[in-house]
């Protein structure tokens, strides 16, 4: 498995892959890079053999700065696969996008017998667009990588139908060769329990965010929502928790300092086992403010879906996966509008016995549909299709 963008096992999605297919008696190795504690360069969890290089520089400030991550990337994982192949061997390379350059790694290995499984974590063409607001020679490019990409794999995992549309549609792919494992918690790690006062701050309304505070995930918007909202709606007994790191969070802490909102929120920085439980079973709204765009309206949001596993009712921008993860679990705002945002939000502190009902609604659909356990088979479908192409 080859993954860039976070540490293993910090990438959850990630990580329950490779412990299901351990699981299931596959031998796992991952390559991703170092960060957020995980410095070791090499170690074994759980059986999983975890070979990490030293970790990138952030590429936010443009074009050049995502090609020298990239190059980094790339140079670390051709050496690194060199010694997986010696120590473990591998029959398959598990690419996890983005960037969606594995492929070059996989057509390195192809006359070894190795075979390419493409895991669509995000679209990057989209993502692209939705970071730099613009489709140049760059996005172009990044079509023809996504193209490659799909030409290569012998199978791909969508992590929605949207996913599985562009892998058909856009990638070619037969239907029979593209499967859906959403990403989604593991039940059993999101446990309700009783919140902390500590955090909650004395407020009568705490509202909870938790994921990557980047350019995308539309913190303006819910720093606006929330002036509007204490400000211009009057209802200063809200506090908001925000827990995650990222490229902006220092520009979001400037902005909720120039509104003077310093004493409705906490920032946490990153959580993880029991510290996020912590904080977010003291939330008793779950706010999701990612804009609408041609990425995030096809994607499906983690933190919707941690939100919903804690029976919490959610308030988000509506976007297509949105509605298709949350259905009756979530009010949804109009498009990129923070003033609604916020509406939405007081609807929701005027009603508690709905907002009630929406977590309960949100976790059943959690349990009965929607968490991991309900892609282990599609997982191992897809394994078991890959292999039956190779002949196994």
């Amino acid at each position: 498995m080859v993954v860039e963008n976070l540490p293993v096992p910090l990438d959850r999605r990630v990580w329950l892959e490779a412990t299901t297919l351990r699981a299931e008696g596959y031998e796992v190795s991952i390559i991703c890079p170092t960060g957020r504690g995980w410095d070791k360069l090499r170690e074994t969890i759980d059986g999983i053999h975890i070979y990490r290089y030293p970790e990138p520089v952030e590429a936010h400030s443009g074009a050049i700065a995502y090609a020298r991550e990239y190059l980094w990337s790339l140079m670390h994982w051709f050496r690194l696969a060199r010694t997986v192949r010696r120590e473990q061997g591998f029959d398959v390379i598990h690419g996890c996008n983005p960037p969606d350059l594995v492929f070059l790694l996989a057509l390195w290995h192809r006359p070894r017998g190795v075979r390419y499984l493409f895991d669509h974590h995000d679209v990057c063409p989209e993502l692209f667009e939705a970071k730099f607001d613009r489709q140049g020679l760059l996005y172009k490019v990044m079509r023809i990588w996504e193209r490659m990409t799909f030409a290569t794999a012998s199978v791909s995992i969508a992590t929605n139908e949207s996913f599985r549309e562009i892998a058909i549609r856009r990638g070619r792919m037969a239907p029979e060769d593209v499967f859906v494992a959403r990403s989604a918690p593991k039940v059993e790690k999101f446990e309700i329990r009783p919140a902390d006062p500590e955090m909650r701050k004395g407020a009568g309304t705490v509202l909870g965010y938790v994921g990557v505070i980047g350019q995308q995930e539309g913190m303006d918007l819910l720093v606006e929502a929330a002036r509007h909202l204490i400000r211009d709606l009057g209802r200063k007994d809200v506090h908001f928790i925000i827990v995650g790191f990222g490229p902006e969070l220092p520009a979001v802490q400037a902005d909720v300092t120039a509104k003077g909102l310093d004493e409705h929120f906490t920032f946490t920085g990153p959580l993880y086992g029991e510290d996020l439980l912590r904080a977010l079973n003291s939330c008793d709204i779950g706010v999701s403010p990612d804009p609408k765009n041609a990425m995030n309206d096809i994607s499906t949001m983690n933190k919707v879906m941690e939100y919903m596993t804690l029976e919490m009712p959610v308030v988000q921008f509506d976007l297509k996966e949105g509605r298709a993860s949350a259905g009756e679990a979530s009010l949804y705002a109009r498009a990129n509008d923070p003033v609604d945002f916020a509406a939405k939000i007081a609807e929701l502190m005027d009603a508690p016995d709905r907002a009630a009902e929406m977590g309960r609604i949100g976790r059943k659909r959690v349990l009965e549909r929607l968490s991991w356990a309900h892609s282990i088979p599609n997982l191992l479908a897809a394994y078991d299709r890959i292999f039956d192409r190779m002949g196994r």
